[in-house]
């Protein structure tokens, strides 16, 4: 790529990295092009799609969590691997308002441009999961879908104003629910 190709396209993504942060996964495409001054036609040929600008976009952060599952996995406990790598992914997501709606959509949408990275994530947290479900840390009636429904979950929960000072608190119940001694199936709890 021209190095002045990759300027305008390194700038449309800070631009659209900015407007999502500000207004949601669903920002207008058109608004995204006026705010980096440039025409809708030059972002779409950057971009065809908003799913292929998210998965640009994003791309960095999908390799960054998926490295640092498997950083986890080796240097520490199957309970704390989990839960560390689980807080960070919720912590990303609230990064971009409405990204885990698409991200979830995309799971079962190998069509979408975020298909790949999105799996490839659920991938690496199932890794995780299934490590601590050996160690007897997490409970073994989860897998990686259900763990990737509670992060978006979790995620979505930190994009509403009303429940956004809630979301540590519920990570850490949800979290508890999920190792094996902070609630079982039939426990009651």
């Amino acid at each position: 790529m021209r190095a002045d190709a990759r300027k305008n396209r390194d700038h449309l993504l800070a631009t659209a990295g900015t407007a999502i942060a500000e207004q949601g996964a669903d920002v207008s495409l058109r608004d995204i092009a006026r705010r980096a001054d440039v025409g809708l036609a030059t972002l779409l040929r950057h971009f065809p799609t908003r799913e292929a600008l998210l998965e640009a976009l994003l791309r960095t952060s999908f390799d960054e969590l998926t490295a640092s599952a498997a950083e986890f996995e080796a240097s520490r406990s199957p309970e704390d691997a989990l839960v560390s790598w689980a807080r960070d992914c919720v912590a990303w997501t609230t990064e971009y308002r409405g990204v885990t709606v698409l991200m979830a959509a995309a799971i079962d949408d190998p069509d979408s441009a975020l298909h790949a990275s999105c799996v490839t994530l659920r991938a690496a947290g199932a890794r995780l999961l299934a490590r601590a479900q050996e160690a007897g840390a997490a409970r073994a009636d989860l897998d990686g879908t259900d763990l990737f429904a509670l992060i978006a979950a979790l995620a979505w929960l930190g994009d509403q104003p009303s429940l956004a000072p809630r979301a540590d608190h519920l990570f850490g119940v949800v979290a508890g629910a999920i190792l094996a001694g902070g609630g079982r199936e039939g426990s009651g709890a």
